[in-house]
């Protein structure tokens, strides 16, 4: 037999004994080692040496955060509404002998946990405030996680809820709600509109009416002050042309008439001083005539009641002068007619017999 078969035999033994020595472990890794079943140490990255045959890796861990997505978990919600829950967990291993020897399936009871946490949470809110406490949730579920999974050299970074599904019926009375405020917004937003365009409105007739009112304001003035103007130049003017009596009573006359020119004037009263203006415009007149009277002559010779000799008459003198006449006998009828019915009107108010009327 050839001596060197043993040197190779025991060369193969001593590197297969180192190689099982040898233990590299990558980064971020964790491995727990034990000896003769008895937890010894935990490797970290690297190059490391354990006893072949006397130690053994027990465990390995992922020291990186790991993501757990939990099936949807049914909860009742304390108005007894059952909802549909999905969480998503953040954790980190950060005690691989505890993660490996305090519980026996660290993910399960995690996904418990969590279970458990979740019910109790939502059984303290109603749909309203589960749908709307998100956040409050998560904060509570991370309290409760971080400090129960310690002791198992597990971190929960975070819990967030990946979706919460309530019943379809009350998913429609939800979405004929969302439709309910959406028309109420619009109706209100509506009725605003609607508000604001009648406030603009009002305030722009109110501004038409101002500024008509303010117009007709003007144009009354001006028609006020056109009118004064025109009674102060007429004023003016009988006072430079010195009118006399004649005159005025000959005016107040001719005004009279269009005091009864209106459409409702059933009554008309006649002033005291229409007599008066009547009278003077007959004085007038009769003086007139009497200066245009003809006078009579002496005869031939001198002596009185010889035939009288009567000038040439004016035609145009005449006429006008018999027609103020006529008017003013006309007047003077008019007014004693109207004085006699008015006593008469009153004789008979008061129940006695009318007076009659005598001739004029």
């Amino acid at each position: 037999m050839d001596p060197a078969i043993p040197l190779i035999i025991l060369a193969v033994l001593f590197v297969a004994i180192a190689l099982t020595a040898i233990r590299i472990v990558p980064q971020a890794r964790a491995y727990n080692i034990e000896r003769f079943g008895r937890y010894i140490r935990t490797l970290g990255p690297g190059l490391n040496f354990i006893i072949p045959g006397v130690d053994r890796v027990n465990s390995k861990f992922d020291l990186r955060e790991h993501v757990f997505s939990s099936r949807p978990q049914p909860v009742i919600t304390q108005d007894n509404l059952v909802v549909n829950i999905d969480t998503v967990l953040y954790y980190q291993i950060t005690a691989p002998k505890a993660a490996a020897y305090e519980v026996a399936n660290y993910i399960q009871a995690i996904d418990q946990l969590t279970v458990t946490t979740l019910r109790n949470v939502i059984g303290s809110m109603d749909l309203e405030q589960t749908l709307t406490s998100r956040e409050e949730i998560n904060t509570r579920l991370r309290g409760v996680l971080d400090d129960t999974t310690g002791k198992w050299g597990i971190r929960v970074n975070r819990v967030e809820i990946k979706a919460i599904d309530p019943p379809p019926t009350i998913k429609e009375a939800m979405e004929k709600q969302m439709r309910a405020d959406r028309d109420k917004r619009a109706a209100i937003l509506h009725a605003e509109g609607e508000r604001q365009s009648r406030i603009l409105k009002a305030e722009g007739a109110r501004q038409q009416a101002i500024l008509e009112a303010q117009g007709e304001q003007q144009a009354a003035i001006l028609r006020a002050d056109g009118e004064a103007k025109a009674i102060e130049r007429v004023f003016q003017a009988v006072h430079a042309n010195d009118a006399d009596a004649k005159l005025l009573a000959y005016k107040y006359l001719e005004t009279l008439p269009s005091l009864a020119q209106g459409e409702g004037n059933t009554f008309w009263v006649i002033p005291g001083e229409f007599t008066e203006a009547v009278k003077n415009v007959s004085h007038a007149f009769a003086g007139d005539a009497a200066d245009r009277k003809p006078s009579t002559e002496k005869g031939h010779g001198g002596e009185e009641g010889g035939p009288a000799r009567i000038g040439a008459p004016d035609p145009a003198r005449s006429s006008s002068a018999q027609a103020a006449m006529d008017a003013a006998e006309a007047a003077e009828r008019a007014v004693a007619d109207a004085r006699d019915d008015v006593r008469r009107a009153g004789a008979g108010l008061a129940g006695s017999p009318p007076e009659p009327r005598g001739e004029d």
